[in-house]
Formats: structure tokens, C-alpha cells, sequence
């Protein structure tokens, strides 16, 4: 079998590894004609996703383990938190050069410069075309090209898109601001808006926010708006928040990371032929800090079935059926952790302590704790 992926930013490597490793052949076809060395921000890999990518080959010693996440109001008290296996805070650019070389090394062929444009399945094979006019044949077609991606549109044309949640994302580091973290520990912050951050030493503060924008921005219309500007909104949008106030006091650099999206409930994974993964299918909004790691289980799952069940259609239905409940249960809790995220009420201020003991720490455990067993066959 030959497998034809759309995409080489984080999810079409992955699956590439995993059909490898599952014995099917693949080549990773990359609208850009460049590589993405140095492109995007930090992401968290929850331990799920470490889980996943160890399948494929792709061991967890890097970027910075977290271990413990803290909720906090603008006053600095402690409304709950939450621990266990550690994630791995990293930057994007690193993963994504990490699962080249990978690939590279498992002789896995990404070919640049190839957009796609159209795709259509027979009883053979799948043939996908490109806008340099070329054209490639395999037996299955996988979309793993992100958010907007063009296969979802060639499976159904009435597929929805993302959404914008309002929310436009920045982060940067504090030097000598005085604010200080257990190590390893994660805060995340509700006050006037939204702010995460972690301790990286005695006197670096990493840190990362959302902004209310009424009009979503690409990354680089935002990053056209000098800094200056942006620190001065941000400083006004927090007032007296702690820490809020004196890590922007403390910081002259601005990362901007771009708009918040989520996406809908995709109705259709597959058809024919071509079948979706990572973010093309399901792209929770980046307060799950699942996102990576959920593109990694599919990625996984979906070689498995491919692996175990010869009729390619009822191995996208089981991969689907094997997918879907967990990932928009997923989507479905970061969407109401959004709504959330400007403030906390009163009443919400009394109940966090309770819901993170409860609810939520159960529900934090078993996303983290979910393991594929790679060697248990699929029926």
C-alpha cells in the first residue's frame, strides 16, 4: 500500500512514521516550498502525546517538563491545581525539525512546492493533483494539512471551517520582574484576561496570554502593529492583575502567536479513498493543550486500523469510531474553558476549588493517562 499525505507540518510526519511502522510506504506532499525551521510558537505535549510519539520513534527528552498546573485569580490565590506525569513544554519549530530528521532517517520522502488542488478516488487508487499541474497516484490519500485544509473541502464541500474565538494569542519572557513558581509548575490565571506562566529560572519568567480582539488578525498583520502598541494594550487590559502587571513591566520582547480558532464538529472524516488526521479533523482550541497530542493518537490509531483491517473503508470507519468521542469531548471542555477566560465571577471564584478536586482533575487525568497499545490488534 502507498499512502499520499497532504501536509508536512506536524501531523503528516507523524503519520507517515506510523504507517511505516505499520508497513505501508508514504510520501508527505508540502504545499510551501520551504521548510517551517523557526516557524510558531510553544506548544505543550501532554503525556498522551509524549505516549504516542515514543510509538513512532520520537522519544520525550526535550523542551521542559511540567508537572503541575496551578489555577489562580488576579489576587494570587490558589483556586486549585492539578498533577501527574509531566508534559513537555517545547517550541513547535523544534518538534517539527525533530520529525523531519526522523523521517528523513527512515528514508520517507517529503516532496516541497506541492499545493493541492484536487483529488479523486477509483476502485484502484486515489489520484491527487497539484497547481504546479502534476499529478501523484497512491491507495489512499491522507489529509493531515491543518485547520484549512483543503481535503476536508474535496470529502465534502459543505465541511465547516474554524471558528475565531474572539482571542488573539502573545507571549514573551520577564527578566528581574520578582515573580517566582515552584519548578515545573504551570499557573494559568483568570483576571482581567487570561494569563499562563511558568517559572525557567531565578529571574526569567516565560509567559503567554490571550487578548480580547474583536476582529480575528493573522500572525502577520499583528506582528505589523509595532510592540509597543501591543504591550501598551496588554498592560491597559490587566490593570493591577497579579502577576499580570509586573511581568509585562518586565518584558520588551512580544511574541505573537496569532488567533484563536477552534473547529466545529467535522461531520465527515473520510470518503473513498481519503481520510482525515490531526487538525484537519479535529483542532480543539489551544486551552485543551491537547492539540499536538491529539493529531499524534490519530495519526497512531489510524496506521493500527490500516495495519489490522484490509478493506480500507472499514478501517476509516474504525478509526473514526475509535477517534472521534475522545476528541470533541475534548474540544467540547477547552470550548467552555474559553468562555471562561476573561474573568472569574464571584460564584465561579467559589466553586473552582471544587471542580478542579473533582470533575476536573478526573477529567485532566484521564486525558493525560489515555495510552494506545500499538501490538493489540484492531477488530
Amino acid at each position: 500500500m502507498k499512502a499520499l499525505i497532504i501536509g508536512g507540518g506536524i501531523a503528516g510526519p507523524v503519520t507517515a512514521l506510523a504507517l511505516r511502522k505499520a508497513g505501508i510506504d508514504s510520501v508527505i506532499f508540502e504545499a510551501y516550498d520551504g521548510t517551517a525551521d523557526g516557524v510558531g510558537g510553544v506548544l505543550n505535549l501532554a503525556p498522551n502525546g509524549l505516549a504516542a510519539l515514543r510509538i513512532v520513534g520520537l522519544s520525550g527528552d526535550f523542551g521542559e517538563p511540567i508537572r503541575r498546573m496551578v489555577m489562580a485569580d488576579s489576587k494570587g490565590r490558589v483556586l486549585g491545581s492539578a498533577e501527574g506525569e509531566p508534559s513537555r513544554v517545547v517550541w513547535r519549530s523544534e518538534l517539527y525539525r525533530r520529525l523531519q530528521d526522523l523521517a528523513v532517517s527512515q528514508q520517507i520522502k517529503v516532496s516541497h512546492g506541492k499545493r493541492l488542488v484536487a483529488a479523486t478516488s477509483s476502485a484502484d487508487g486515489v489520484t491527487a493533483t497539484f497547481a504546479d499541474g502534476s499529478t501523484e497516484t497512491g491507495d489512499i490519500l491522507v489529509g493531515a494539512d491543518g485547520i484549512r485544509s483543503t481535503v476536508r473541502t474535496i470529502i465534502d464541500p459543505a465541511a465547516p471551517g474554524p471558528s475565531y474565538v474572539g482571542l488573539q494569542g502573545f507571549g514573551s519572557y520577564a527578566t528581574g520582574s520578582g515573580v517566582t513558581g515552584a519548578p515545573e509548575t504551570m499557573y494559568f490565571v483568570f483576571g482581567n484576561s487570561f494569563l499562563g506562566y511558568w517559572p525557567m529560572d531565578d529571574d526569567n519568567v516565560a509567559w503567554f496570554n490571550n487578548l480580547a480582539v474583536e476582529e480575528p488578525m493573522t500572525v502577520a498583520e499583528a506582528q505589523a502593529i509595532p510592540t509597543s502598541e501591543w504591550l501598551a494594550r496588554l498592560r491597559d487590559a490587566y490593570g493591577d492583575d497579579v502577576p499580570a502587571k509586573q511581568l509585562l513591566a518586565h518584558s520588551d520582547d512580544l511574541f505573537v502567536a496569532g488567533p484563536l480558532e477552534i473547529m466545529p464538529s467535522v461531520p465527515h472524516w473520510h470518503r473513498d479513498r481519503m481520510v482525515l488526521v490531526g487538525d484537519s479533523a479535529h483542532a480543539p482550541s489551544a486551552s485543551s493543550g491537547q492539540g499536538a497530542s491529539l493529531a499524534a493518537e490519530s495519526a497512531v490509531q489510524l496506521a493500527r486500523c490500516l495495519r489490522d483491517i484490509p478493506d480500507i473503508p472499514t478501517a476509516f470507519v474504525t478509526y473514526e469510531r475509535l477517534r472521534r468521542p475522545r476528541v470533541e469531548k475534548i474540544a467540547a471542555r477547552a470550548a467552555r474553558t474559553n468562555s471562561n477566560k476573561r474573568s472569574l465571577g464571584p460564584v465561579t471564584r467559589l466553586l473552582m476549588p471544587l471542580v478542579m478536586k473533582t470533575v476536573g482533575r478526573r477529567a485532566f487525568a484521564r486525558d493525560q493517562n489515555y495510552r494506545i497499545d500499538w501490538d493489540a490488534k484492531v477488530r
